[in-house]
């Protein structure tokens, strides 16, 4: 049988991960001096800890003896282990799941997502549930190429703030936009984080976000996700005007560490 494996940065709800006995690699994040396992910090920990961080907080992907620990565990149970990373272009975790794989011997399949939070998640959601229902390696990962070519990823951002402290925007510019009241969308492509468009007013912006949910196809089987970090209010939202243009299943979960550190207070993830 396949059993999935994934990293922390997936964001998926600790029900679904137990439900499918999904395997996960913690990805370690550092915040304020002092480093933990990202496991080991529920979401609503973090971010009390990441607002009262005058510095950016900082993550490393899991180690590939990690990565092999888990392949030889389930290798030795006589299954297949099916390994879904965060994408390669934004972590090292693809890099030290191919590592593990050889260190462990070989007989892993190690995919690349090209995403992140709840856009990997939706990728590790979609093969356990074909895990389960006795799918081989090769029609699931046939069925995640398709997903994974098709995906849109949007990123909202509500504020400015941890792009500030990470350097990539000059804290004037960080003034500015905040005094203007801008907000950002960001997109993901082919793994990557592009710039997609920049709205003034909170109105506006979630217009912004509509007029691009309103560009979407969906097909019998789609799952939608949004992670949020501490922003479950508009989270129902568009969870509720997705599901008023479509009869899919949407998932609500709470952003982790990893994605959080970089999506700010109220940010998101929609893998549409």
């Amino acid at each position: 049988m396949v059993r999935i494996v994934t990293d922390s940065g997936c964001d998926l709800p600790r029900d679904i991960i137990n439900e499918y006995d999904i395997k996960v690699a913690p990805l370690t994040v550092t915040v304020s001096g002092k480093s933990y396992v990202e496991t080991d910090l529920s979401p609503k920990e973090f971010w009390k800890m990441m607002k009262e961080s005058k510095e950016l907080p900082k993550t490393s992907q899991p180690s590939p003896g990690i990565f092999a620990k888990l392949f030889q565990k389930i290798t030795d149970a006589g299954d297949e282990p099916f390994c879904i990373t965060l994408s390669s272009k934004l972590s090292g975790s693809y890099q030290s799941a191919t590592l593990g794989n050889q260190i462990s011997g070989g007989k892993a399949t190690v995919f690349d997502s090209l995403a992140a939070s709840i856009a990997q998640g939706i990728q590790v959601l979609k093969a356990a549930r074909l895990a389960a229902v006795g799918k081989r390696v090769d029609e699931i990962l046939q069925i995640l190429i398709k997903h994974r070519d098709s995906m849109k990823i949007i990123i909202p951002l509500y504020t400015l703030e941890n792009i500030v402290k990470g350097g990539r925007m000059s804290k004037f510019q960080g003034a500015l936009a905040k005094f203007l009241n801008i907000k950002v969308i960001l997109q993901g492509v082919n793994g990557e984080v592009k710039f997609l468009k920049k709205v003034r007013g909170l109105n506006k912006f979630k217009e912004a976000v509509l007029e691009i949910i309103d560009g979407i196809t969906t097909n019998a089987d789609q799952i939608f996700g949004i992670s949020h970090m501490d922003n479950e209010e508009d989270a129902e939202y568009f969870k509720k005007e997705i599901q008023k243009r479509c009869n899919a299943e949407v998932l609500i979960t709470e952003m982790g560490p990893t994605i959080a550190t970089y999506a700010g207070l109220k940010g998101m993830v929609m893998s549409l």
